[in-house]
């Protein structure tokens, strides 16, 4: 036992903010569920509206909320696009497909996805295949060449590299180790 007493229409996802509030302002509730969620971490704007939407506000209500925050910057897709692009390449180094999934599935607008991830040169999205690959590269010694490509190149490909991107950068890996690459053009 806790020591809580529980309340009819307690549940872990709401706060008790919420539940202070008047059942007769869905505005205030909207609002407080918006600053709650945006407290822990940044979130687009489809986000917020599903659990506004999960918690029953109205659709008018929500959409007034919604608008409000992001005329005052509290919701800004573009500034949490960008932010994603950044941390999730280089601290995950997945790639532009990758990233450009990811953002989609979290309700960001399609022209926003496509500037934050343009972000990213080839050359800088090459680099991080690179460094991968180096990280991986000495748990795949004593492997036949062979199976040691599918298993890099499969890293890189679930990552969101392009296919000519991921065996170039395998192929020269494998080289710079002293491995044969002859014949690699013909079979992958």
């Amino acid at each position: 036992m806790t020591g809580r007493t529980e309340w009819p229409g307690d549940s872990p996802d709401s706060s008790r903010a919420e539940k202070e509030l008047s059942p007769q302002d869905p505005a205030e509730r909207a609002r407080a569920i918006c600053l709650r969620l945006l407290t822990g971490t940044p979130r687009t704007r489809k986000q917020l509206a599903d659990a506004l939407r999960k918690r029953e506000i109205p659709d008018g209500v929500a959409e007034e909320v919604l608008a409000r925050f992001e005329d005052v910057g509290l919701i800004d897709d573009a500034a949490f696009a960008g932010a994603w692009v950044e941390s999730r390449h280089h601290g995950r180094g997945l790639a532009r497909r990758a990233l450009a999934r990811e953002l989609r599935t979290k309700g960001v607008d399609p022209g926003l996805v496509q500037e934050a991830v343009d972000r990213l040169d080839s050359e800088q999205e090459e680099a991080t295949a690179r460094e991968l690959v180096e990280r991986k590269l000495r748990a795949t010694r004593g492997l036949e060449r062979d199976r040691r490509l599918r298993r890099l190149a499969g890293m890189l490909a679930r990552k969101g590299y392009p296919e000519g991107m991921a065996l170039r950068v395998v192929r020269r890996a494998l080289e710079e180790e002293g491995e044969s690459t002859d014949g690699l053009e013909d079979g992958y």
